[in-house]
């Protein structure tokens, strides 16, 4: 297991949005941090507020935004017209081809938001699109599966190998998931502290494992994590 913390990542301040790459993005490179397993993106985007990302186009990617705080509108060639707010996870799968919008359109607030993008196992799809709540309750003191390839226990669909989780933990409360060993896992710290696997994490860290069995999550303090169980 490495932890990569919070400073370590890239980082680009736009003005209207300041950003830190998890993995080369943009402007930002870094050959060391191309990815894990299929896992492609993890952007932490703030959006100032009456601004937003212009209309611009995806291909065969799976995109996951996770919204912390405000709301991100959302605009797409499918004819989607949404806002998603925090506890709402939107799945678009690009396909083979989709242009969308996302703009922050609150006069006084920003929009913090996780920009997620996992690569398919097929390409070429008709692009499509997915949202769904998931309450706090859901989440909280347990790990809840939010995409997988199959939409088991009402998660959105994802056309990757792959499996997203999200907990909310606090004090006493400790959660494990197991792995196979053939199998990465990248846990991403959204806010809060947290131990993983007896290592400790701060909001913005991250830890990238490979061969682990398990992933063991403890001594949160205010801690809301995503969990990633990776093709190899």
């Amino acid at each position: 297991m490495k932890i990569r913390r919070s400073g370590e990542r890239g980082y680009a301040d736009h003005g209207w949005l300041k950003s830190f790459h998890s993995f080369s993005f943009a402007g930002y490179y870094d050959p060391q941090h191309m990815g894990w397993g299929n896992l492609r993106v993890i952007n932490e985007d703030r959006i100032a507020p009456g601004t937003g990302f212009g209309t611009h186009g995806h291909r065969d990617m799976e995109i996951i935004s996770y919204v912390m705080a405000g709301n991100l509108a959302h605009k797409d060639s499918m004819g989607n017209v949404k806002g998603i707010p925090p506890g709402d996870v939107q799945r678009m799968s690009a396909g083979s081809g989709v242009q969308h919008s996302e703009f922050n359109h609150a006069p006084n607030e920003t929009t913090h938001f996780l920009q997620i993008w996992i690569e398919p196992n097929v390409k070429g799809i008709a692009p499509s699109y997915e949202q769904k709540t998931f309450a706090l309750a859901e989440k909280s003191g347990k790990l809840r599966l939010l995409a997988s390839p199959d939409g088991a226990q009402g998660s959105v669909t994802i056309h990757a190998d792959a499996r997203l989780y999200a907990a909310v933990l606090d004090g006493a409360q400790t959660v494990s998931l197991e792995m196979r060993p053939n199998r990465k896992a990248y846990v991403q710290l959204v806010r809060g502290e947290l131990a993983v696997n007896g290592s400790n994490l701060s909001a913005g860290d991250a830890a990238l494992i490979d061969g682990e069995t398990q992933i063991q999550l403890s001594q949160g303090l205010g801690a809301e994590v995503l969990v990633f169980d990776l093709k190899p």
